[in-house]
Parts: C-alpha cells; sequence; structure tokens
C-alpha cells in the first residue's frame, strides 16, 4: 500500500514538474522574442537596448554583446544562470546537454542556449537561444549582435533558421523544472534525496 502511494505522489510530482517546465520555457521565449527587432545605433555594439544587455555583464557599450543578450534575458526571466558576455562561459560540463558528434546527445528545446564553434577563434564565438529543433537539419533561434548573414558581429537581434550541423553546443539553465532526460534528472533526484523509491518517478 505504501508503495502505491509513493508511485502516486511520484506521478503527480512528474506531472507537475512538466507543467512548470512549460511555463519557464515560453517565459524566457516570450522575453526574447520580444526583443527581436532592436537594432545597433550606429553599428558599433551601441544603442540604448544593447546598452542594457551589455550592462548586466558590467560592460560599457563597443563590446561584442551576444552572449550579454542571453544574460539579460535570463535575469528579465528570473532565471539563475551564468552572468557572462564571454561565449565559452556559457557551456560548463554540468549545463551541457548537447555537443556536435556526440552519441549521448539529449535533444534541445525552446530556451536552450546554442554555441557556434569559430575555428579561427578556436573557441565557441556566437551563442543565443533554440527557439525550435525541428525534425530534420534545421533549427530556428533567436539570437543577439547577428544580422541577416548569421554574422557574429552584426547589428541587430533577429530570429533565424540555422542548419543544425551549425550548432557546436546547447546548454540548459532551466534545470529546476525542465528534466535532462528521465534518466538524468532522477539520478539527480536520487544524489540529493537518497531516496531510491524517487529514482524512476520525478
Amino acid at each position: 500500500m505504501a508503495k502505491i502511494i509513493i508511485i502516486t505522489l511520484c506521478f503527480l510530482c512528474s506531472c507537475s514538474c512538466i507543467g512548470v517546465l512549460g511555463n519557464d520555457a515560453e517565459r524566457v521565449a516570450k522575453i526574447y522574442t520580444a526583443e527581436i527587432g532592436v537594432k545597433e545605433l550606429t553599428g558599433k555594439n551601441d544603442g540604448h537596448r544593447v546598452e542594457e544587455y551589455l550592462a548586466t555583464c558590467g560592460l560599457p557599450k563597443g563590446h561584442a554583446w551576444c552572449a550579454a543578450f542571453v544574460t539579460w534575458v535570463f535575469q528579465e526571466a528570473g532565471v539563475k544562470a551564468v552572468v557572462s558576455a564571454w561565449s565559452p562561459a556559457w557551456f560548463p560540463q554540468k549545463n551541457t546537454i548537447y555537443t556536435r558528434g556526440a552519441k549521448d546527445n539529449i535533444t534541445p528545446d525552446m530556451a536552450d542556449v546554442f554555441g557556434i564553434w569559430f575555428q579561427n577563434l578556436k573557441r565557441i564565438g556566437h551563442v543565443g537561444f533554440i527557439h525550435e529543433w525541428e525534425k530534420g537539419k534545421f533549427c530556428i533561434t533567436v539570437e543577439g549582435n547577428t544580422n541577416d548573414a548569421g554574422s557574429r558581429e552584426g547589428d541587430g537581434v533577429y530570429m533565424k533558421r540555422r542548419l543544425q550541423s551549425q550548432i557546436y553546443k546547447v546548454s540548459r539553465w532551466l534545470y529546476e523544472n525542465k528534466s535532462l532526460s528521465q534518466a538524468h534528472y532522477s539520478r539527480k533526484i536520487y544524489r540529493r534525496t537518497g531516496r531510491r523509491q524517487l529514482l524512476y518517478h520525478c
């Protein structure tokens, strides 16, 4: 009887988590999509809104701002995440769910953060938001400091349709409500609580 009660409670917990997940991702997406169309004032990483993005990272106008845009969005949404205008900082191992060519990838989803590798820089040099990971070869993104051509040194916030093969890494920051995968999330709960009965039900 006790086992049935535990399973039922965990099922209800799981359903609740799924509901919150949707709300969190949609809240973040509502914020970043509202910024589409923001443009630099003179094409030199400036302008009132661009400077607001940079200010979240303690930077003045004139700096590249794709990662600062991501920082600003998460802060507006109340999501705990990296505060950095340095693109590689957005992909710590614990948050990375997708690496190009890896076998254990988790499918990216709305409000995840993508990174594009630049061989000339030998690092990730541009970041933005995954809005939709399409079935097939493409994904829809929303990103700052880009342009119609998809540059990392653009002039505004754009919605883009990129090849999935362009995406080098994806990180996830809605951990509290968004499971990496059921098994991965369950392991995190087990490590935190030590309660074996929760292992496969949350």
